[in-house]
């Protein structure tokens, strides 16, 4: 009887697993895309099945327009502008600055936040691929292992198909094969030789690596074989929306990272003051945690997978990470009465190695701080 009673649960997910992604295919077959329902459905989770991730995330990160019949021209356009870049930096950089009028002078990004907040370290490159990669490579390579262990999963570490021609730049592994933490590699580096003004910052790193990973393992070989690609442009717009948390000239200003934890503090005030006076009576700031959790999308908080979930509600939220903010203080607030009896000690330790796993559990309690506004 019991087991008849597994069958049925087991069927009944299945039956509102396969009705969520009918609800999906409905609105990506559409000629022009409902985006408020997108964002809809995608805010409670994005089935894994059939790639929906990968082409809901390029759609809702910009990279794919609204309208369907020029799905195919855009891509096939960026993947040959990517590979543009790729022949001009990477393979042949001497015709970078003649071709496409790029400044090749190198790159001082002064920036003292590295001893502030030691998760990032800022790189002040002369803007060869050798030298960025040699920084990234410790801090690429180190934080996709530790992402393995932590979540089983090994696709990070396994070769693709190489996407260009063999480089010395880079290490090729056995029959045309490269490891995916170089893809990486290579496009922070394209990331950074384009943006000087920021150039790469570590931390870098762990926006990318989602985003690769998701691309990397879509259904489709033919998406898969432009992961790379598809991936620097999903990144470089994702950059264009945060990037102002890792310059440190804006960090007072309402758009800056000061601002934003200030406002994680302010609303743990309003829901919870009495967690929030204990942490204020400790001292404990908020750049002591939560400078991480907003700058690096938490990404280093929880394993991939969950990591993966939490990104379809951000990528979905219609103010564009206001929801973060809430899942920050979500965080706090599931973990208030370990905080309010440990010491400092204890408490800087639960927040700097969060000990709560269900992120199911994370991201309902912060759907009820949003419902409750």
């Amino acid at each position: 009887m019991a087991g008849g009673g597994d069958r049925l649960g087991d069927t009944g997910f299945r039956r509102r697993s396969d009705l969520r992604i009918a609800d999906f295919q409905d609105v990506l077959k559409e000629p022009t895309i409902a985006l408020e329902k997108l964002r809809e459905l995608s805010f409670s989770g994005i089935p894994c099945e059939g790639g929906l991730r990968c082409l809901c995330w390029k759609i809702l990160l910009n990279y794919l327009p609204l309208e369907r019949a020029s799905w195919t021209s855009i891509l096939a356009k960026q993947r040959e502008l990517y590979s543009q870049f790729l022949r001009e930096m990477i393979i042949q950089p001497g015709i970078a600055k003649a071709n496409m009028g790029v400044s090749r002078e190198d790159v001082t990004f002064e920036d003292h936040r590295a001893t502030e907040y030691p998760c990032l370290l800022i790189l002040d490159p002369q803007n060869e691929f050798e030298t960025l990669r040699k920084r990234v490579e410790q801090t690429t390579l180190k934080s996709q292992t530790v992402a393995r262990n932590r979540s089983g999963v090994t696709n990070m570490s396994s070769p693709q198909k190489n996407p260009v021609p063999s480089m010395n730049e880079y290490v090729v592994l056995p029959n045309g094969c490269e490891a995916h933490w170089e893809v990486v590699e290579r496009i922070l580096f394209i990331y950074a030789k384009l943006n000087p003004g920021i150039a790469y910052v570590q931390g870098m790193n762990e926006i990318v690596g989602p985003l690769y990973y998701t691309f990397a393992t879509d259904p489709s070989s033919e998406w898969r074989e432009h992961a790379e690609a598809d991936t620097f442009f999903c990144f470089t717009n994702l950059m264009a929306e945060i990037r102002d948390n890792f310059i440190k000239s804006l960090d007072d200003s309402q758009c800056g990272i000061t601002y934003k934890m200030e406002k994680v503090y302010s609303t743990l005030k309003d829901k919870d003051v009495e967690l929030y006076l204990k942490l204020q009576e400790q001292n404990i700031k908020p750049q002591f945690f939560a400078f991480r959790w907003l700058t690096l999308l938490l990404s280093q908080e929880f394993v991939l997978p969950d990591v993966i979930r939490i990104w379809d509600s951000l990528f979905a939220d219609r103010n564009r990470f206001d929801f973060l903010l809430l899942v920050c203080c979500a965080m706090l607030i599931l973990i208030r009465e370990q905080l309010l009896e440990g010491d400092f000690t204890v408490n800087m330790r639960l927040l700097q190695d969060y000990p709560i796993t269900d992120v199911c559990q994370v991201l309902q309690k912060a759907k009820e701080l949003q419902d409750s506004q």
